[in-house]
């Protein structure tokens, strides 16, 4: 059903629950809550973790919806963050689970990492991780 005529808006919620969808089938996980969790704060940590201009870059690239969430509370000017090692890409990670910890968290980070590279351009993909430290680019499956 179109609500408003303009598919990027009408198909958002779509997409979104095909990144979701996609997460769980990677983890296997059944619960969507956990699956944005994850998503939403892997997405902040590879955003904080590059340069402001490769953020923007990445996030071009990702449907309408998917986006806002990935432009959630950033700030330009603290990034990218210090320090940007793996342990502390990771903490990040874990802090956002401390309720119910995640059982692999360098696990759950690489479906996220698949996902990105499910549904990016290849060339953009190289680029981010090109970015990153070395360290960190051996969670990209």
């Amino acid at each position: 059903m179109s609500i408003t005529g303009i598919s990027t808006i009408d198909n958002a919620p779509h997409d979104v629950n095909d990144w979701l969808k996609q997460l769980r089938a990677r983890l296997d996980w059944t619960e969507n809550g956990r699956a944005y969790l994850l998503m939403r704060t892997v997405l902040h940590a590879v955003r904080d973790w590059l340069t402001v201009d490769e953020a923007a870059q990445l996030a071009a690239q990702m449907p309408i919806l998917v986006r806002g969430i990935y432009y959630e509370g950033w700030d330009p000017s603290r990034t990218p963050v210090h320090p940007r090692s793996k342990s502390d890409f990771v903490a990040r990670v874990d802090h956002a689970f401390t309720k119910e910890p995640l059982e692999d968290t360098e696990k759950a980070i690489t479906a996220v990492f698949g996902l990105l590279e499910a549904t990016i351009s290849a060339g953009e993909i190289a680029d981010v991780k090109h970015a990153m430290r070395a360290n960190i680019q051996e969670l990209w499956p």
